[in-house]
């Protein structure tokens, strides 16, 4: 028998999450999944995979106060190397997708930092 470690296996050291909102235009509901799937295969072709849950998300918004809303996260795992690469086209399509739906703010998460685009 034989002891597995972890240090013959890959390590994906960084972390990409992308949430996209359940509202547009600040808090009116849509259906969002078509930007799910559009933000999966972005993230998939960047970093060979990955993954989607939902979640409840709370924010208060200048003008219309406490929105609560069901939030789709996107994120994949890849390495640092991968992220870099990557970065600067991922701020893009939050950037874009902030106009699209009208939103005050894409959330991004790098690592475990939120950044608002």
């Amino acid at each position: 028998m034989t002891n597995k470690t972890l240090k013959n296996l890959i390590v994906l050291e960084s972390n990409v999450k992308i949430y996209i909102p359940g509202t547009i235009q600040i808090n009116q509901s849509f259906d969002n999944t078509e930007i799910v799937n559009k933000t999966l295969i972005l993230l998939s072709d960047y970093f060979g995979g990955s993954t989607s849950y939902s979640a409840i998300g709370c924010w208060i918004s200048q003008n219309s106060g406490l929105i609560k809303e069901n939030v789709t996260i996107c994120e994949s795992y890849c390495k640092e190397i991968e992220l870099k690469k990557h970065i600067s086209a991922i701020i893009d399509y939050c950037e874009n997708l902030k106009k699209e739906l009208s939103q005050e703010a894409i959330s991004l998460e790098v690592n475990n930092k939120l950044y608002f685009v």
